[in-house]
């Protein structure tokens, strides 16, 4: 009986998330960040699909931010209806609605997940994303839809093509080991993207590419692993022509970027515009 009680006591001493079991230990948190402009035929089945419950029993809780960059359909009511914590950027782009949804991540975060609210990318794939994370593998890993299950339809030939020319460029100058760098599904520790975040530049689809080389120019250790990639429900945003030209030139610019050089050139910019006078 004396053991008993103690035990009791002990166990109301302990947190009330580690509460659930006498042996288990804090949870870790997974933020998922989800751009969208005119998603409302996608992201209801992107949350919906969004395996909470087995991160839970993983050790994870998890936190979804839907970026909102102005849609002028039913986007923002569905996410809320889901729960989702919703925030608006207003500047039209990705790489704008990105950076936005960076600056609303929370210091408990542990991983943050980014991928599209069209559902081309999988949500319930993203326990694939963080193991490598969890396991100290990787600082950054990248879902691969060259090394993985493209759905019939949903990646033509010529994004095929330049997909595959853009990796092997990747590859060859920057040695990154990943298989398919114009991904839309990324997931970080939070330590690795509090770093980078401080040096993206792009408000557009060349994000992706920036991300992949400014971590690589970084330091740090980049994987992919695969995913599915299924048909998109809604228009594509995408400029297969414009928006390759900007990629090409980001891989172009970055191939001799630094750290040291960019956070020089931002300063040369905020004195010539006045903000340390």
């Amino acid at each position: 009986m004396i053991y008993q009680e103690n035990f009791q006591c002990i166990a109301l001493s302990i947190p009330p998330r580690l509460n659930r079991g006498f042996f288990e230990i804090a949870m870790k948190k997974v933020t998922v960040l989800i751009p969208c402009f005119n998603e409302e035929k996608g992201i209801g089945k992107v949350l919906e699909n969004v395996p909470k419950e087995k991160m839970q029993n993983m050790g994870f809780e998890t936190e979804i931010i839907v970026i909102d960059n102005n849609s002028q359909d039913r986007t923002s009511e569905i996410a809320k209806s889901y729960d989702a914590k919703v925030i608006f950027e207003y500047k039209q782009g990705k790489g704008n609605a990105i950076k936005k949804g960076l600056l609303s991540i929370k210091e408990d975060t542990s991983y943050v997940v980014m991928l599209d609210g069209d559902d081309t990318y999988k949500s319930s794939e993203i326990p694939r994303l963080i193991e490598p994370l969890d396991s100290g593998f990787c600082d950054c890993v990248v879902g691969s839809r060259l090394g993985g299950k493209t759905k019939d339809g949903s990646l033509k030939l010529g994004n095929r093509i330049a997909n595959w020319a853009y990796t092997f460029l990747v590859r060859q100058f920057y040695r990154a080991n990943v298989t398919d760098v114009l991904s839309g599904y990324f997931a970080w520790k939070r330590e690795a993207l509090d770093h980078l975040k401080l040096y993206l530049d792009s408000d557009g689809f060349a994000l992706e590419m920036e991300m992949i080389t400014k971590m690589v120019k970084l330091g740090y250790q980049i994987y992919s692993v695969p995913i599915t990639y299924d048909t998109r429900q809604g228009e594509s945003k995408l400029n297969n022509f414009n928006d390759g030209i900007r990629i090409l030139k980001m891989f172009f610019n970055n191939l001799y970027w630094s750290p040291n050089g960019s956070k020089l050139k931002k300063l040369i910019v905020q004195i010539k515009n006045g903000i340390y006078f």
